[in-house]
């Protein structure tokens, strides 16, 4: 059950992702998509669509899909371009590394979230009582990724980065799909300049992904509520 059909996530990821952020307002994305899910309006994520008449309700266990992390298009080129030695550039190896440490730790933090503090536990079987979560981190932009071993150099930034979050929510017996919610965050520092380096680096990206988790794991019961009232906004 973990392993995805990357070829698939990414071509939806494309067009969602695209759709989303091609408008300066909320008002201004679509009402429904392709597969029928509402737009909900007056919501913390930036964007939120749910099925109408859906329910959560008998979801005991979630599948947890491995997250899939895409840095922000030319990152690689742009952070090379200012790289103030050779030791300090990034390559492919690099990226990848900082793609795996972001994907591992987004299914610690949900886990904890969902399993320990929610009482829902993790599983990779399909189940009548089990909700699929298929995550994303996209346009993902570290801005120092303390990766200059040898020269030691030190980094103050005012922000580690940012990312985004787009995420589905999938009925794993019928695999329907259920919600979809995008939402872009960056890690700022009030304004402050601070070092930067990896513990620096993790930690942020724990505070955002933690965000999420909370937000999922609290409003679970809410979103029961929510799809009934798009469903009613339908009619």
């Amino acid at each position: 059950m973990r392993a995805n059909n990357t070829t698939q996530l990414i071509l939806c990821l494309i067009g969602v992702f695209a759709l989303a952020f091609s408008a300066s307002a909320k008002e201004e994305i679509p009402e429904t998509t392709p597969e029928g899910l509402v737009l909900v309006k007056d919501t913390k994520a930036r964007v939120v669509y749910l099925r109408p008449g859906a329910t959560l309700d008998g979801y005991t266990k979630v599948a947890l899909l491995d997250c899939y992390v895409a840095f922000k298009k030319n990152w690689e080129r742009d952070y090379n371009r200012d790289a103030s030695s050779l030791g300090g550039r990034v390559d492919a190896e690099d990226m990848e590394r900082i793609k795996k440490l972001l994907a591992d730790e987004f299914r610690k933090v949900f886990t904890e979230e969902l399993q320990e503090e929610g009482g829902y536990p993790i599983v990779d079987v399909a189940g009548e009582d089990v909700l699929v979560v298929r995550p994303a981190l996209l346009n993902l932009d570290v801005t120092a990724p303390d990766i200059d071993t040898a020269n030691r150099n030190r980094q103050f930034v005012t922000s580690a980065g940012e990312m985004t979050l787009y995420m589905e929510l999938f009925d794993s017996a019928t695999g329907e799909i259920i919600a979809r919610v995008i939402d872009p965050q960056a890690a700022d520092q009030g304004g402050f300049a601070t070092m930067a380096n990896s513990v620096t680096n993790k930690a942020e990206a724990d505070r955002i992904i933690r965000k999420w988790a909370v937000a999922l794991r609290e409003h679970l019961g809410d979103l029961d509520k929510a799809t009934t009232a798009a469903g009613s906004a339908t009619n």
